[in-house]
């Protein structure tokens, strides 16, 4: 039995220092000038830090920016389909040296997240990355707009990563390595694994994919977004309750792990679900679900923009392979979950399941049917909009 190899075919990277390494570079970080990095930039960091980005060192070069905006290629050809960089202003670049090392700080706290030696300074045109990436240069896309408001340079150079940046210490078992992930699919006897994105709780329509993907997979991981999230999202440890309820009373023994990992959501739609493919990847997973408007936000995308994307790629792009899974609805006269491929009546006849009109019915404190969400799922969502009326 074996698992996917890590994204471009050799050894899981994890930049992350352990034992005297870390405690040395930890001394010699504190005497390093420091740059404050943004939440995506952060996540991205700890990516680098954790494998989930391997085979990356680091921040991409210009060569390696350009590449990844025009054809989804890094400099040296390896398949990459969103730039992982960092910026920082005119002031803060004129003042870092080529060659030279910084250390690299929490925007939120200040503490020291990484070492990097920064071996390019360069801009870039945002707007050129907006309409390549997201496919809009709308500055109301959430994505465009940190786009936009990011530092006039990037900076490249490779990391040392010192820090999850506290993600372990919240979120306990919830946050899984991509090593602990594939020792626990080994564990359990796994090779075929589909992931499963989430930033909501699981409702039937969740259920109803996950499901779908067991009966092809020996298991799914569902892999929920720990990163920052929009407003009015629900937080990630009243979602991971909420799924491993679900879990427990409706999914057979063994079937699933629970997960979560650092990222922010960017909203990139296509090219998102294929960031999300790569990464699942270097966690072990052989394939991805891939449902209606994947990471999209708003009318940016089409509903299965995200499925198309993955039919243009060429065949060593990815290992992780999508599971394309059209909208799924309650049908009241075929009296279950379906969707598209297997239902043949009509709208009048079907539920449509979101997670929008989900959180919207739970703060208006409106019905929820049971066809919508399961009963011991709604209890734990309902309590917690309890909580916040009561502050």
């Amino acid at each position: 039995m074996t698992l996917v190899d890590p994204h471009g075919g050799g050894d899981l990277l994890p930049l992350l220092l352990e034992g005297e390494a870390l405690t040395f570079e930890r001394k010699h970080a504190a005497t390093l000038p420091t740059l404050r990095v943004s939440n995506r930039e952060r996540g991205d960091l700890i990516m680098l830090g954790i494998g989930g980005f391997t085979p990356l060192q680091g921040f991409m070069t210009h060569a390696d920016w350009q590449g990844v905006c025009d054809g989804m290629r890094m400099a040296n050809g390896l398949f990459w389909p969103i730039p992982i960089t960092l910026s920082a202003t005119q002031a803060e670049a004129d003042a870092i040296s080529i060659g030279s090392e910084i250390a690299l700080t929490d925007s939120d706290d200040g503490s020291i997240l990484a070492t990097m030696r920064v071996t390019e300074k360069y801009a870039i045109d945002k707007l050129h990355e907006c309409a390549t990436v997201f496919q809009t240069t709308d500055p109301a896309h959430p994505g465009v707009k940190l786009v936009m408001e990011q530092g006039a340079v990037n900076l490249a150079g490779s990391v040392k990563v010192l820090s999850t940046g506290g993600f372990p210490e919240k979120y306990g078992n919830l946050f899984k390595t991509p090593k602990q992930t594939r020792e626990l699919f080994i564990a359990l006897g796994w090779s075929r694994i589909a992931a499963f994105q989430t930033r909501n709780p699981m409702h039937r329509s969740h259920e109803y994919l996950a499901k779908v993907a067991i009966e092809t997979c020996d298991g799914v991981l569902i892999h929920s977004l720990l990163g920052n999230l929009k407003p009015g999202d629900i937080p990630a440890e009243v979602r991971a309750k909420a799924i491993g309820t679900l879990v427990d009373n409706y999914f057979v023994q063994d079937t699933i792990v629970q997960a979560g990992y650092p990222l922010d959501m960017r909203y990139a739609g296509p090219r998102e679900a294929l960031l999300h493919a790569l990464f699942r990847q270097n966690y072990g997973c052989s394939h991805q679900i891939v449902g209606r408007d994947h990471a999209g936000v708003g009318s940016y995308y089409g509903p299965f923009d995200a499925h198309h994307i993955f039919d243009r790629l060429p065949a060593d792009a990815l290992q992780t392979q999508p599971l394309k899974i059209d909208i799924a609805f309650w049908c009241y006269r075929c009296g279950g979950m379906a969707s598209g491929r297997t239902c043949p009546h009509t709208d009048a006849d079907r539920l449509q399941v979101s997670g929008t009109q989900l959180r919207k019915s739970l703060a208006e404190g409106l019905d929820v049917p049971s066809e919508f969400s399961r009963p011991e799922v709604l209890a734990i969502l309902r309590e917690y909009y309890a909580s916040l009326d009561s502050e």
